[in-house]
């Protein structure tokens, strides 16, 4: 059975590398062309009618001509680009590209096209996801929604003005990610249509590169998040004091995000550099973001919206001068601290675009984990991917604790979500059930 899996496999990347040569190779012209072909060859069952020979014959000469002509282009073409660090799911983002002609001819009707890694997945994940469709799945849906969810960016075309030898043009190029995450070029290729107009030959130019995506971002209302004041233990080393203590402790240098009264002008006048007075606080507030990342779904669509979730109120804790905890599970047991001179936003957005779906753990680990780090801190964020037994209890040991609680749970649309909130009612007021494709309007309702 996993020979023919794999032959099964096989067969259907062969299929999908041919049409994604097709597609590049071919100009619309090109393909009508192929069209004509087509159809004349279909007509070619009537044996008395010479006319659809001829028409066979003749599209079948002018593929094979612009093909020739396509072969024989010959060039040499010097490529760099000027990429963004990161980018964002769902928002274009645009880059320079510098182009050298290093042949000896002029050249001209140039089109620059950006080659990305094959975004299809291996054998192991592929036999994954045909498993996880025969426990239930509606195959249908699933082929007609996750053939394009493969894509990781779309990139649009560079137009390339007349060049001479030796010289060079910018040009500005488009992407708009689809998918977050490490994002991989790996070729430039300079494309140039054959004299009739049928085919694109290519002159590549291979420079790996990559841009991190960062998930995308609803927005969210104005919240007063739960939690107050709270002792850390260990507090000054853990983060940079904001001050809310008179009892000084000594002279440090400048960290960004110091508040500027705190400076000690005397010192800095006397060093060169800028000095500020460190206080004793070990009194903040300090929350907990908890990510759930136990997703059935192996291509982990509910988790991309649990993420971009996430993302939304991590950013709005850290500004609010507060100490988050990001704690999810991937491949280990994670958690990140940022805020008040530890990370920033940027940083926690980064680490949000690389969390992927946790399988070899199990959801009661992840329980454990997250009561275990409830004396630490003044309130909790939860975002799950479901409303089962076990995030029930979750909920439910959370609020127990006496730790403010605002969770979020990700259900699909039309789903009875009174019903559902009525299994926990003493967190009735701090629950919120977010509909997949209402997310957005569903997340500017919450008070």
């Amino acid at each position: 059975m996993r020979l023919l899996n794999r032959i099964y496999y096989r067969v259907q990347k062969a299929i999908g590398t041919g049409w994604h040569f097709l597609t590049q190779r071919l100009t619309p012209a090109g393909w009508l062309v192929v069209a004509g072909a087509l159809l004349s060859l279909a007509l070619t069952g009537d044996l008395d009618s010479t006319v659809t020979y001829e028409m066979f014959l003749f599209f079948t000469a002018l593929l094979i001509a612009g093909l020739a002509g396509a072969f024989f282009y010959r060039a040499r073409f010097e490529v760099r680009r000027e990429l963004p660090r990161v980018g964002s799911v769902g928002q274009v983002f645009r880059y320079r590209v510098t182009v050298w002609n290093r042949s000896g001819k002029w050249q001209s009707g140039l089109i620059l096209l950006e080659q990305q890694e094959d975004p299809r997945p291996g054998f192991e994940s592929w036999l994954e996801w045909q498993q996880w469709i025969g426990r239930g799945a509606r195959r249908f849906q699933f082929l007609r929604r996750r053939m394009v969810s493969f894509r990781r960016a779309q990139f649009g075309c560079g137009m390339v003005p007349g060049l001479a030898p030796g010289a060079s043009a910018d040009i500005e190029m488009e992407c708009l990610p689809l998918r977050r995450g490490e994002l991989r070029l790996l070729m430039v290729r300079v494309a140039r249509q054959d004299p009739l107009g049928f085919f694109r030959s290519f002159a590549n130019v291979r420079m790996e590169e990559r841009v991190l995506i960062l998930p995308r971002r609803y927005r969210i209302p104005d919240l007063i998040l739960p939690g107050a004041l709270r002792h850390q233990a260990g507090g000054v080393a853990l983060a940079s004091n904001i001050g809310r203590s008179d009892e000084f402790v000594s002279l440090r240098e400048y960290r960004h995000g110091d508040p500027r009264r705190h400076i000690h002008w005397r010192s800095w006048a006397r060093t060169g550099r800028p000095i500020v007075k460190e206080f004793a606080d070990e009194n903040f507030v300090r929350h907990a973001l908890v990510l759930d990342t136990f997703e059935e779904d192996p291509l982990g669509g509910r988790l991309e919206e649990a993420v971009s979730v996430a993302a939304s109120f991590g950013c709005s804790v850290l500004n609010q001068e507060s100490l988050l905890d990001l704690l999810f599970v991937g491949d280990r047991a994670y958690c990140f601290t940022a805020g008040r001179g530890l990370a920033h936003a940027e940083q926690v957005m980064e680490i949000l675009a690389s969390v992927q779906r946790s399988a070899a753990h199990s959801f009661h680990s992840f329980q454990l984990m997250v009561q275990g780090h409830l004396n630490l801190v003044s309130g909790c964020i939860c975002v799950l991917l479901q409303w089962d037994e076990q995030r029930q209890e979750l909920v439910r040991k959370i609020k127990q604790s006496g730790v403010p609680l605002l969770a979020l749970v990700l259900v699909q649309e039309g789903s009875n979500a009174e019903q559902d909130r009525a299994s926990v009612p003493e967190a009735a007021g701090d629950l919120h059930f977010l509909e997949l494709g209402k997310i957005q309007e569903m997340l500017m309702r919450i008070q």
